[in-house]
């Protein structure tokens, strides 16, 4: 064979990979709203950083007489997004509908073990039926082998999934293991067991939709983090999320200029918290005012929306927010939302984010079916995340601070850096109108009972009760709230904080 043949013979390889399943399937991909995987990956990267890596591996399978496509359905590699080196997998749904066989699950683990040694992010784009059939335990062996890099990289190197078609069955638990989970509306599904299987078992009528879409997992399961309208969204906002991650655990987030200056004062912030206390606010107002620019990329926006998080930057550096809403259930802490934010919490105390944590919290929420659900150990959660977290942490004490809500709350006792409050601030066991009703056991008539309460509430909710004490370090005007967190993100720059050996801490599950 001559040169030009040989030469001929690699262009053939290489086309013959990158068709897949042929052009009518790629085809069918396009006319169900989806994008192929070559194509996806294409709009997440850097143009033209790509480099793919096993493109010419086929199956083993010698039973069935299965077509050997070069790829074997998934594409594998390395690139740069905003030029920085990532990892990637797409799942190519036109090669045996994306299906899991032993040589996929090598493509994927062999790029997986390269991100943890050169220290730098894997995104998995996941569109497959599931485990190959065809090839029996094989395929289940795969499954295990990527569960378990994925939870030795976990806490190493940032984990990204997106779920762009199907995921059903042992495929849903990769993605679960990893930190972000984005889905895209109407053409994505994540579920244990379809529909079909639900109704023969438990003859319960469901959809796809209803069972495992987009907003069912971002808004009640809790399982997914972002919904995109398309693929192309998706691989946007995978984008930008990547900008304010490092790429490993040993380093610091990527600094961008900023000419937002530090000193902007937002005037808007002494007026926009009710002197009403059962009045409601919209916390993010507040986010956005103090973040550069005004851009905050919110996480989990349609979950327990009675908390907030999501990252912003302040003078250029990434920081993490976490804050009570009290637009939405007056800002109690239930389950979902305790769950929501140590999540968060977690992940940004594993890889080096500041925590900035707005409170405005009555407490957490009553009730029996929040009793029986767990609240104690969920809530727990919430505060184990907090004091565990050495990164730097910074508070803000916006109007209530009360109860046990008050110390899970980021507060000095949980190991917080810097504590500031509105002088509107009220840090006590519980509002002054409960307590009143509790120490005098109605025996004052309207009048005292009003004056009973302005007295508890200007001796024991004053936040400068709360600074005599040291529990909070400075009270402050809420225009200068931004250049306050800058100034204590400073000072928190280069935090060591030292913590007993051991393999890892029990955190109540």
């Amino acid at each position: 064979m001559d040169t030009k043949e040989t030469i001929d013979k690699l262009t053939q390889m290489h086309k013959s990979a990158e068709v897949g399943g042929g052009q009518e399937k790629i085809d069918k991909i396009h006319a169900s709203g989806r994008k192929t995987a070559r194509e996806r990956i294409t709009q997440l990267l850097d143009e033209n950083t790509f480099v793919e890596i096993d493109k010419f591996v086929k199956h083993t399978n010698q039973d069935f007489e299965m077509e050997k496509i070069p790829g074997d359905g998934i594409v594998t590699g390395y690139g740069k997004i905003e030029g920085r080196l990532v990892y990637v997998f797409a799942q190519d749904f036109t090669v045996f509908g994306g299906s899991l066989s032993r040589t996929n699950a090598n493509k994927v683990t062999k790029i997986m073990d390269l991100a943890v040694k050169m220290g730098a992010p894997i995104i998995g784009l996941n569109d497959s039926g599931g485990a190959r059939i065809q090839e029996g335990v094989e395929s289940l062996a795969g499954y295990g082998d990527i569960f378990l890099r994925n939870v030795r990289a976990s806490g190493v190197v940032p984990q990204i999934s997106a779920i762009l078609g199907p995921c059903a069955g042992g495929a849903v638990y990769s993605p679960a293991i990893t930190d972000f989970i984005f889905m895209t509306r109407k053409t994505s599904y994540m579920f244990v067991t379809g529909p079909d299987v639900i109704k023969t078992v438990t003859h319960e009528d469901v959809t796809k939709e209803e069972l495992g879409g987009a907003m069912t997992h971002n808004s009640k399961s809790g399982v997914a983090h972002f919904t995109a309208d398309d693929d192309e969204q998706a691989m946007m906002m995978i984008r930008e999320l990547m900008s304010y991650l490092p790429s490993n655990n040993m380093e610091d987030p990527p600094v961008k200029p900023c000419t937002d200056s530090p000193h902007r004062e937002e005037i808007k912030l002494r007026d926009l918290i009710p002197t009403d206390p059962n009045k409601p606010y919209d916390m993010k107002e507040i986010i956005t005012a103090v973040v550069d620019d005004y851009n905050f990329f919110e996480v989990q926006p349609h979950y327990a929306e009675n908390i907030i998080t999501g990252f912003g930057r302040l003078n250029g550096k990434p920081v993490g927010f976490v804050a009570n809403q009290p637009a939405m259930l007056a800002g109690v802490l239930d389950i979902d939302a305790s769950l929501k934010g140590a999540r968060f919490v977690r992940f940004c105390d594993a890889f080096n984010i500041p925590v900035i944590t707005f409170c405005d919290v009555p407490g957490f929420l009553p009730g029996v079916d929040q009793e029986l659900g767990g609240i104690i150990k969920h809530g727990a959660k919430l505060l184990y995340a907090y004091a565990e977290a050495t990164v730097p942490k910074i508070t803000v004490i916006t109007r209530k601070s009360y109860g046990g809500a008050y110390v899970v709350m980021a507060s000095k006792h949980l190991g917080a850096d810097i504590n500031y409050a509105y002088p509107m601030a009220e840090i006590a066991v519980m509002g002054p109108d409960g307590a009143v009703n509790i120490l005098y056991r109605n025996k004052l008539n309207d009048e005292e009972k009003a004056k009973a309460t302005q007295e508890y509430r200007e001796k024991f909710c004053s936040p400068y009760k709360a600074a005599e004490s040291g529990h909070i370090d400075e009270i402050i005007y809420p225009r200068q709230t931004r250049l306050k967190l800058i100034q204590a993100l400073e000072m928190t720059e280069n935090k060591r904080e030292n913590t007993p050996a051991k393999k890892h801490g029990n955190i109540p599950l």
